[in-house]
């Protein structure tokens, strides 16, 4: 049903297939003409009959702050962070005033193209491109939209970068300069990162409650997540496989020994509560003043120039280079799969490739040293 609502305005009324046995009537208004109306109720009619309406009147900005509201509950801090940053910095000045329906691949691909021209990061742009996708993929999914304009048009993912990790050297050169120069926390600290492989955030986010000394062992239950180096929040690991127990080294239980003795004698009823690394006050240290005395400590010795993040993978190329089997180093960094490790680590693996190949040469040699030809057929008769 069409009706003028006056001043030149035109509403469509129209009752849909019931839902839970109860009547929908949809009803849009603020049309100019008769024949918007018209069109926009055809749509309707024809969602009805395929399966999927289309907002013709929604634009690709209120649909992108829609899904980041509905997804806000289900995402990490710092991933709803990034997504967000992405669509207000990107995605909404770039596409905002488009409607949803009108988007097409074209738009999009040209965009890139000015990215690129202009600069931008590809890692960045990859990112950018990857949470249009994800977002419309939604809008596919949930039927309003029939097909996906930027699903062939995400960058290709640039490969990593190859991290810089330390020798066994440089890493105990490290360690030793932090216990006798400094000797506080944090020299404990990077005991335990290089110690464990563990995440920066989840060291940072170490609770007594979840070390178990006696035990040599201690649980991965929180991750420590700041947001534009500012907001501090403890979330869970983001994989069941990095919610996990952890073997602790001798070296690393003397350093969670000494951080004991020095919270024991200021807790109540000598009872160890709250972060194993925390400042004066029991909050967590913030991610970034820990990285700033990891770079002012590791130029005091003139060591190459590395991230927290790199102490995990300085922990990772060790156990690697000592010949731990590739599974057991997977286990231990807790990677959800053991494609993950592969795919770190797997250049570090050509010692590993080179023992292979000539394991492989020699097993050959020596069948090959214990066969006889026989007879004009050469068939072979393996010696005993």
């Amino acid at each position: 049903m069409l009706e003028e609502t006056g001043h030149g305005s035109w509403t469509y009324c129209v009752d849909l297939a019931p839902a839970d046995g109860r009547r929908r009537t949809r009803r849009r208004g603020g049309f100019a003409t008769e024949a918007e109306a018209v069109q926009e109720l055809a749509a309707v009619l024809e969602g009805e009959l395929g399966g999927a309406y289309e907002e013709r009147r929604t634009t690709v900005a209120e649909y992108l702050r829609e899904w980041l509201a509905a997804r806000k509950e289900e995402l990490t801090v710092n991933t709803y962070a990034g997504y967000r940053a992405y669509v207000e910095r990107d995605l909404v000045p770039a596409f905002g005033r488009c409607r949803l329906l009108d988007l097409r691949p074209k738009q999009i691909e040209d965009w890139v193209a000015a990215q690129r021209r202009a600069g931008r990061g590809r890692v960045t742009l990859y990112r950018v491109v990857s949470t249009l996708r994800n977002a419309l993929n939604h809008a596919v999914r949930s039927w309003r939209l029939k097909f996906n304009p930027a699903e062939h048009c995400v960058p290709p993912k640039p490969r990593a970068e190859e991290r810089t990790c330390w020798t066994p050297v440089q890493a105990a050169a490290f360690l030793r300069h932090n216990a006798d120069q400094y000797a506080d926390q944090l020299a404990d600290l990077f005991e335990v990162l290089l110690g464990t492989g563990m995440r920066r955030g989840e060291v940072l986010a170490l609770h007594w409650s979840d070390v178990h000394l006696m035990d040599r062992k201690l649980f991965v239950r929180w991750t420590l997540s700041a947001v534009d180096n500012g907001d501090l929040h403890f979330n869970q690991p983001k994989t069941e496989a990095s919610r996990a127990w952890i073997s602790l080294s001798p070296r690393v239980v003397t350093a969670l020994h000494r951080q004991a003795a020095l919270q024991t004698a200021a807790a109540q009823e000598g009872r160890l509560e709250g972060l194993v690394f925390a400042n004066s006050d029991g909050a967590p240290l913030r991610p970034q003043w820990v990285l700033d005395q990891l770079r002012k400590r590791t130029a005091e010795l003139g060591l190459p120039r590395i991230g927290l993040h790199d102490l995990r993978h300085t922990a990772a190329s060790i156990m690697i280079a000592e010949g731990i089997p590739i599974a057991i180093v997977s286990k231990t960094l807790r990677h959800a799969t053991l494609a993950t490790t592969i795919n770190l680590y797997g250049h570090l693996f050509k010692d590993s490739a080179d023992q292979a190949v000539k394991a492989l040469s020699t097993a050959l040699e020596h069948a090959d040293a214990h066969h006889v030809v026989d007879g004009p057929t050469r068939a072979l008769r393996f010696a005993a």
